[in-house]
């Protein structure tokens, strides 16, 4: 095989790639952002999950990319492992329409198909043309890069030395396993593999014998990309991607078993594939045969180990043990069942409330680290955490729209009113504190200097902040208005410690103490926190107001 084939065929595997991401994403800007809330919602069991994580990999053309967002799923505390398990089953059914696709002899049209689409992609002004031009691209794109490694693979069928090498893959079967496996990992594409596979057995360089293995590694080998996104992850993530990689392994152990302890099992299932073809008036190939095995051995994987979730759930949990530390971005205690009772509806909300007001407070709190400590091992969690807060404040704010719709008393009314506004007064709570962060963030990438004047009235304002908001959320689960009336003494001293420092800050500024850059992000620490002591103050002037 010379230096010309083999670029030859890399430029075949290149644009088969590229073709298929260029239509999977085609697709999955047709779909928008409902392939990932599809997801989210249609995943309360086992059998679900199968059902949407092959839909999902037929459309996204990935298993992989579903693996990937399943992960994340899961990392956010969307999606339990148990659920997590069955979108990986279903997305290893639907990565085999790929195959199933290229399995047809359609490179004549590829060239038709790149000019259509590069047609639609480039001189379409309308964005549903240009992602249905982007799908019918990636298809052109896909064949040609069959078509490449086809004519390029051909020669090798008449090559001696190329059938001797892969016979040691049909009498070792496990080296077969782990050239696919590797091959996948490299390319990050078990369709990019199975590709190759269907061009090596279309032009007669191996048989179906030999494309077995290497076919069966290939389902091990796509489980590497998920790995990679857990790194860094939670650990309900890792395990969701480590099941991934169970299942697989697990699957492909049992069929090559079968495969070493049934005499002539590649015969029997190339007899039998070709039964079928024949009974239903089908002409058979081999690249059909390569593409059917593929699906027939993802399917029966999951048929076989869809009784064992539990059983999976609970092995992925013992090979990596630890307490998950979940957060629930979505809302706990809304229920929209309880809408015609008005008080009870309410009671939810309020509940919900003090889970963002909780969050809010537990980020103010990170910030401070992050800021004073520059611990920025805390930065991943006090992000999820932001999100988790407008998450809440989005999903609350639908809630009580909806409620408001309902019949109720003047006193119901009033509460709703008043929990509108808490929202907002909880969810600025948790901007200001972003912002503080963002400034930590810029401090370090400057490596600012700060003295230790400046560090010491930092860290008394945080201190004031801090109780003055865990006075705010007692009052607002109490109702106390003794509390409440405290806030509102705190915030008086948050002021005054805002003029304070701040005129401090200018002081030193002009003696000469205090670096310009510093005393910027000084000011504007101060200036976040005091406006973090206002929307506490906002919440207990409504519990006052609510309570008088």
């Amino acid at each position: 095989m010379s230096y010309f084939m083999i670029f030859e065929l890399l430029g075949g595997v290149g644009l088969f790639i590229f073709g298929m991401r260029q239509m999977g994403e085609g697709l999955q800007k047709t779909a928008g952002d409902r392939l990932q809330r599809f997801i989210e919602l249609l995943t309360t069991n086992p059998l679900a999950g199968i059902l949407v994580g092959a839909g999902v990999t037929a459309i996204i053309q990935s298993s992989s990319a579903t693996t990937i967002m399943t992960v994340g799923f899961v990392n956010a505390g969307l999606m339990s492992l148990r659920q997590a398990v069955g979108i990986i089953m279903g997305a290893n059914i639907g990565t085999t329409i790929t195959a199933q696709l290229i399995a047809f002899d359609l490179g004549n049209y590829s060239l038709p198909a790149v000019a259509l689409g590069a047609f639609l992609l480039f001189f379409s002004r309308k964005k549903r043309f240009k992602q249905i031009g982007q799908v019918i691209f990636g298809f052109g794109l896909l064949f040609l890069g069959m078509t490449v490694m086809q004519d390029t693979m051909l020669p090798l069928a008449e090559s001696e030395a190329f059938r001797e090498f892969f016979k040691t893959f049909g009498a070792m079967p496990v080296l077969g396993i782990l050239v696919g496996a590797m091959t996948t990992a490299l390319v990050q594409s078990s369709s990019a593999t199975i590709g190759i596979l269907i061009s090596l057995a279309s032009v007669g360089a191996i048989d179906f014998a030999i494309a077995i293995p290497i076919l069966l590694g290939d389902n091990i080998g796509t489980t590497f990309t998920a790995l990679l996104s857990s790194i860094g992850a939670k650990l309900a993530a890792r395990r969701a991607a480590m099941a991934h990689m169970v299942f697989n392994v697990l699957g492909t152990g049992f069929f090559i078993l079968v495969f070493y302890l049934v005499p002539g099992f590649s015969g029997h299932l190339e007899t039998f594939f070709q039964s079928i073809a024949e009974y239903f008036g089908h002409t058979w190939n081999v690249q059909r045969l390569v593409a059917n095995t593929h699906t027939a051995f993802n399917l029966t994987n999951t048929l076989l180990w869809f009784p064992f979730v539990a059983f999976l759930t609970n092995l992925v949990i013992r090979m990596i043990p630890g307490k998950e530390d979940i957060l629930h971005k979505g809302p706990i205690y809304l229920d929209e069942r309880m809408l015609k009772t008005p008080a009870v509806a309410l009671e939810q909300a309020h509940k919900e409330l003090l889970r963002m007001a909780d969050l809010a407070y537990v980020n103010v709190g990170d910030a401070r680290r992050i800021f004073m400590d520059e611990e920025e091992n805390l930065m991943d969690n006090f992000y999820e955490r932001e999100e988790a807060i407008d998450a809440l404040e989005t999903a609350i704010t639908d809630y009580l729209a909806k409620l408001s719709r309902q019949p109720m008393d003047e006193s119901h009314s009033n509460r709703l009113n008043n929990f509108f506004h808490l929202i907002n007064d909880i969810e600025r709570i948790g901007d200001h504190a972003e912002n503080v962060v963002e400034l930590a963030e810029y401090k370090m990438e400057h490596r600012l200097p700060f003295s230790d004047k400046a560090v010491a009235e930092l860290d008394n304002m945080f201190d004031r902040v801090m109780q003055t908001i865990d006075e705010g959320i007692s009052s607002l689960s109490t109702g106390d208005l003794a509390t409440a009336v405290k806030v509102l003494r705190f915030e008086d001293e948050v002021d005054e410690l805002e003029n304070e420092y701040r005129e401090n800050h200018i002081k030193r500024l002009n003696e000469g103490l205090c670096y310009p850059g510093s005393g910027i992000v000084f000011v504007d620490i101060l200036s976040n926190l005091e406006r973090i002591g206002d929307h506490v103050s906002n919440i207990a002037k409504i519990i006052l107001k609510d309570r008088n």
